[in-house]
């Protein structure tokens, strides 16, 4: 549907009985964290840097809204107004789109080409145009760096890249047995579990 690679991934993947949402946060990387702890975290799922910078193109698609960015657009800083890594003009972009603060606008995570997976958001990266800050500091970051410049330049090598880290990832701690289930689909559980000991109500 939008141009990125194809990979297998396995039939039959059992997840939990349970899901809350609370259970998310420390286990995805947010835009306000240094690439330390996001490497430590990916690290944590034994995923190395590379198979990191390559899951994190996955913002080649998709958008974000202004509460997860606008720090990097307003009064960033004593001695800067905006994040002095972001392109001047997109930030005056970014700026008219979030000035409005009664309403939690988005933009595209790709502002060059939104609606296809490709390399551009490595790209985009290099030329200061890359929407969260977690997204920026990869081309700062010397351990992440490299794995940015390649993508950039070679879009088979990033498509590569992320089929194998998503099929890593497919079969990261796969409940076996009674231990889970497979859901009807993947972000609920098939049944509502009752705790008999807890009181509904009241």
């Amino acid at each position: 549907m939008v141009g990125g690679p194809f990979y297998k991934i396995r039939l039959g993947r059992k997840d939990s009985f349970e899901s809350y949402a609370k259970d998310v946060e420390g286990h995805i990387a947010r835009p306000n964290m240094t690439m330390d702890t996001i490497i430590n975290m990916f690290a944590s799922k034994k995923l190395n840097v590379q198979e990191m910078v390559a899951l994190m193109g996955a913002h080649t698609i998709g958008f974000s809204h202004c509460s997860e960015f606008s720090k990097r657009l307003f009064k960033f800083s004593q001695t800067s107004e905006f994040d002095p890594t972001m392109n001047p003009t997109y930030v005056q972009a970014l700026q008219t789109l979030c000035g409005n603060n009664t309403k939690d606008m988005a933009a595209f995570n790709d502002v060059m080409t939104p609606g296809k997976f490709d390399n551009m958001y490595f790209i985009n990266l290099q030329k200061g145009l890359g929407l969260l800050a977690s997204d920026q500091a990869m081309i700062y970051e010397q351990r992440t760096k490299p794995f940015v410049e390649l993508y950039a330049k070679d879009q088979d090598a990033f498509f590569k890249a992320f089929a194998h880290a998503m099929e890593k990832v497919s079969v990261y701690k796969v409940k076996l047995g009674k231990m889970g289930e497979v859901r009807r689909r993947c972000d609920v559980v098939n049944q509502l579990q009752v705790n008999p000991n807890k009181k509904i109500g009241s």
